[in-house]
């Protein structure tokens, strides 16, 4: 059953796939259920209020897999450096205007809620001051709150990414090691600290597609090559990213084979 709701500007899904994966070789095409993982992305993706949704795959094999499940696709070239450079010439190849939204919804996440890409969409939407949307959720262990391939996301008053880090923050000097500080130590915070929780951030974004064209030729930011996340370009050459915080955590994404075998599982 459709999950679409009124949405106060038109979108478009955007879903980068690429063959080349070094743990899990032809992700894309990977099968679940009887469809390949790439169509269970764009099904849950059709669910959401997006009025397109198209995947820009780097193989015509993934692009032949779509069309015959009646989704939406084209190629595009296979030497991009990033998922950004690949959904760069995917609104050049649909005409997208530089106001357009558009939503990045990773190839892995077969799980993904339609209801998080209205809401990643809708916040850009509401926010002019922002260049990207993405989203986040609390952190509820220490085992993630220290997890590098967690990562984390600070906010400021405003709700807008004031920094991304692999790192635990904000990393409470005198109360964190060793204790979920957030949960059993908050009467312990200065006042001025108190109801701050640890973010985990959610890998999807929403651009305008003009944004969307500028990012990949920024300069990479010297924090992105250190801590390997390409949304701090944007902090670094002074554009902000809009966070929504959800209730929920997302259901899981598939980056090995025991990932692939936990989703069949699911959808089995």
């Amino acid at each position: 059953m459709s999950v679409k709701a009124a949405q106060a500007a038109p979108f478009t899904v955007l879903i980068p796939a690429r063959m080349a994966s070094s743990r899990l070789p032809n992700k894309p095409l990977a099968d679940i259920a009887g469809a390949p993982m790439v169509v269970h992305v764009a099904h849950r993706a059709a669910q959401s209020a997006a009025t397109r949704v198209v995947v820009a795959a780097d193989d015509q094999r993934i692009v032949e897999a779509c069309q015959s499940h009646g989704i939406d696709a084209i190629l595009t070239r296979a030497d991009h450096p990033s998922g950004s450079d690949r959904l760069a010439e995917a609104c050049e190849q649909l005409g997208l205007n530089g106001s357009d939204i558009v939503v990045n919804v990773q190839g892995d996440e077969p799980l993904i809620d339609p209801r998080l890409i209205d809401a990643v969409a809708e916040i850009l939407d509401q926010r002019a001051d922002a260049s990207m949307g993405t989203a986040a959720h609390a952190i509820d262990s220490v085992e993630d709150f220290v997890n590098p391939n967690v990562v984390k996301v600070v906010l400021d008053a405003k709700g807008l990414a004031h920094y991304f880090s692999r790192s635990p923050i904000p990393f409470a000097r005198d109360h964190a090691t060793g204790s979920a500080w957030w949960k059993d130590q908050q009467q312990q915070l200065p006042a001025a600290a108190k109801g701050v929780a640890p973010l985990r951030h959610i890998g999807i974004y929403s651009y305008r597609a003009g944004f969307l064209r500028e990012f990949p030729l920024l300069a990479p930011a010297p924090t992105e090559v250190l801590e390997a996340l390409e949304q701090l370009r944007a902090l670094w050459h002074g554009h902000r990213i809009a966070v929504h915080v959800s209730e929920h955590a997302p259901g899981p994404g598939v980056d090995t084979p025991a990932d692939l075998e936990r989703v069949r599982a699911l959808l089995g």
